[in-house]
This record gives C-alpha cells, sequence and structure tokens, in this order.
C-alpha cells in the first residue's frame, strides 16, 4: 500500500486509471497495463446496485490485486452505506476512499474520521446536479472532492461541460488554492475534454474508457495529462 497524500502530490495534474472498462476477466494484467502506461493510480468504482442501477466489485476484489501494483489506489463507493463497510476499504489496501455526500447523513462523518484515523484520504463526491454547498458541513475533514460529470453508475458516457465549467473551479477555490486538498474529475475524461478539465484547476482526472480503449494507452495518458496539465497550469498562475 502507497501512503501519497495530497499535500505531497507530484506537480501537474494526475491519472487516475478507472478499471471499470478494463478486462475483468484479467483485472491484474489490466491494473499492470495501466501502470506501465503512465497512470498515476488506479481508480476503483465499486456500485452496489442500491445507491446506483449497477453492481461492480467488493473489498474482497480490491484485496486479491493489491498486491499487483505499487500504485496507490483511489476507492470511489457509489454505495448506500459506506459507513457500515469503511474499515473493509481500509483493510483491503485502499489508500484513499472517496464516497458520495448524497447517502443517509449520520454515517457521513464517522467514516470520514476513520479514514482519516486510518492515515488515509478521504473525500466526498457530487453528483451533476448536487451543489457544493452540500459539502460544507464536512470541510474539515476533506482531503479530497470528487465533481461527477457525468451520472454514477456507468462507464462511457457523454461528458457535461456545463457542471464542469460551473464546478471545478469553485471547488478548487473553496478547498485550498495552494494544493493541500484534491479537485479529482470522474466521468468523460480524455483528450478532448481535458482542457476544460484544467482550466478549472483539477488535480486529478479518471480515465477509464478513454485508456483501455485507446489503440495505444501510454500515448492517450501522455495526451491527456499534457493538455490538462498546460491548461492548469495557466489558469492557476498569479
Amino acid at each position: 500500500m502507497t501512503t501519497e497524500t495530497p499535500s505531497r502530490r507530484p506537480a501537474g495534474v494526475l491519472i487516475a486509471a478507472s478499471i471499470l472498462d478494463s478486462d475483468l476477466a484479467a483485472l491484474g494484467d489490466e491494473i499492470r497495463r495501466a501502470e506501465a502506461a503512465g497512470a498515476d493510480r488506479i481508480h476503483l468504482d465499486v456500485m452496489d446496485g442500491r445507491f446506483v442501477p449497477n453492481i461492480t466489485f467488493g473489498w474482497k476484489t480490491i484485496e486479491a490485486v493489491r498486491r499487483v501494483t505499487g500504485l496507490p489506489f483511489d476507492a470511489h463507493l457509489m454505495i448506500a452505506e459506506p459507513g457500515r463497510w469503511t474499515n473493509e476499504f481500509l483493510d483491503a489496501g485502499c489508500d484513499s476512499i472517496t464516497f458520495h455526500v448524497e447517502v443517509d447523513a449520520p454515517q457521513v462523518r464517522p467514516a470520514l474520521e476513520r479514514i482519516r484515523e486510518a492515515g488515509r484520504s478521504g473525500g466526498l463526491s457530487v453528483k451533476p446536479r448536487t451543489p457544493l454547498a452540500a459539502l460544507d458541513a464536512y470541510r474539515d475533514l476533506l482531503d479530497i472532492v470528487l465533481v461527477m460529470t457525468v451520472e454514477p453508475g456507468f462507464g462511457g458516457q457523454a461528458f457535461m461541460t456545463d457542471v464542469a465549467e460551473a464546478k471545478l473551479g469553485p471547488a478548487r477555490g473553496w478547498l485550498a488554492p495552494d494544493g493541500a486538498c484534491e479537485v479529482q474529475v470522474d466521468g468523460g475524461g480524455k483528450a478532448e475534454t481535458a482542457e476544460i478539465i484544467g482550466r478549472g484547476g483539477t488535480d486529478v482526472i479518471v480515465a477509464g474508457s478513454a485508456l483501455y480503449r485507446a489503440a495505444d494507452m501510454t500515448a492517450e495518458v501522455g495526451r491527456i495529462r499534457s493538455i490538462a496539465s498546460a491548461a492548469r497550469t495557466a489558469t492557476l498562475q498569479p
């Protein structure tokens, strides 16, 4: 397990490879392929069929593939009861855990506190139509804000430009402009959307289908990172 924290993140925009569109029959090899292509993290979309209308995998799968790479594991829990299962995902080897602010409120703060106590990074995700103000009550516990630019549940959806333009810049300013906290974008991340994402001051782009369906994954990782980093640098320069 890696102990990368947002305050010690490398410069530029990071690429988190989402395995949702990978060949799950060869998941270990697909994770190694993303690492060899230059991805900075592995993004794990966990869905329970309740919070979203899809089911993927759980902590046992994460635990099984933890040994195949030294890259940080970035878990995105699209589940109804993240507070119930926090310890299991921590024990499986997740370096960061993000779940949705739209779940039942009583579990949110205790789950974030537990993630922090374990020395990992904790975050909250907002659906496209959820305002950033929904995060206000938890600001003191956030290492990550994950902005969804598609509706959660399925890979390969169209990028919501209006959501990115409305939320990314404000999220960056609402957190810490010095980068002590991360803004992540999940949904439609690819070279064609990288400039808009980078202009918002985004730190991490989650990319799935754009990488796993690319003819050359290494080239695609490089293209997305380069375009987004240039736009981010231009935006954040004084």
